[in-house]
């Protein structure tokens, strides 16, 4: 696998690799949300859906010390426990968080609309399919059982406990692209709802697609966007885009659903000897 030369590659889309929580499932990514919330709350420590969000795409340990250095996180801890979090205290958290997780994905596994016909299109075409995620491999597991009963099974898998480095680093990015056996990262395309998910992507060479209004940057359930007017749900958009166009990400969409044509003009810019 290499990044080619300029103009040695002419298309098409080898793979598409996807993030896994508010990219294909969990619209909002509500089911981590909820496990960080609660992980602080056992230890008297009260953080905001908002603060629990803030390092969404990192791996689930990395999380957990982002949140913990914030300085008003931090503040709250010194107030509950009269000393600053220790590395124990992260790990104790962290081995909480998992089975947490896994209790938390019973209720928010649906897959996102208009994944399951997109990924039957690209299986047409011989598009190959891998995700990435931040979860760990005891989380993704169970998480890919309830994915399979859905009719979704990627070529494959890729977790951060599985690489040197979670995002923003290419490493899941790369490690995906070779399992998909691609011949090179510029017929990868790389579709994450996350600042630091984009960030690998564009780090590994890759086409990289936003989605801005499934995941983290809205956080809002399906039934809550949905709810919503055409107006508001246009406003939360060009509101969650700014984030992910500050990345430098090639495209920024709403959700999964509005994917196929910027697949489409990847296509087209490749046939004409662009690269990302």
């Amino acid at each position: 696998m290499s990044n080619g030369n300029a103009g040695s590659f002419t298309g098409p889309v080898e793979a598409i690799i996807f993030d896994n929580a508010g990219t294909i499932v969990d619209f909002g990514c509500i089911a981590p949300v909820m496990a960080f919330v609660e992980i602080f709350k056992r230890r008297n420590v009260d953080i905001t859906v908002a603060e629990a969000r803030e390092p969404m795409g990192a791996a689930k340990r990395d999380h957990i010390v982002q949140l913990v250095a914030m300085p008003r996180v931090a503040e709250a801890w010194q107030q509950a426990h009269g000393a600053a979090p220790t590395e124990a205290d992260v790990d104790a958290m962290y081995a909480d968080f998992l089975p947490l997780q896994i209790q938390c994905l019973t209720d928010f596994s649906t897959v996102i609309p208009g994944t399951a016909d997109l990924f039957a299109n690209l299986r047409k075409d011989g598009v190959g399919i891998a995700t990435t995620t931040g979860y760990p491999s005891e989380v993704m597991d169970v998480l890919s059982a309830k994915l399979s009963e859905q009719g979704i099974a990627p070529d494959a898998m890729v977790c951060a406990s599985d690489v040197a480095h979670g995002r923003p680093y290419p490493d899941m990015c790369l490690t995906a692209a070779m399992k998909a056996g691609v011949t090179t990262v510029r017929a990868c395309v790389n579709v994450d709802d996350s600042a630091p998910g984009l960030e690998a992507g564009l780090a590994a060479g890759m086409w990289t697609v936003g989605l801005a209004c499934s995941g983290n940057e809205v956080g809002m359930s399906y039934d809550e966007w949905t709810a919503l007017s055409d107006a508001e749900r246009d406003a939360h958009f060009a509101r969650a885009r700014k984030g992910l166009d500050a990345t430098g990400a090639h495209y920024v969409v709403q959700t999964i659903g509005d994917l196929a044509p910027v697949l489409a003009d990847i296509n087209r810019r490749l046939a004409a000897g662009e690269k990302p």
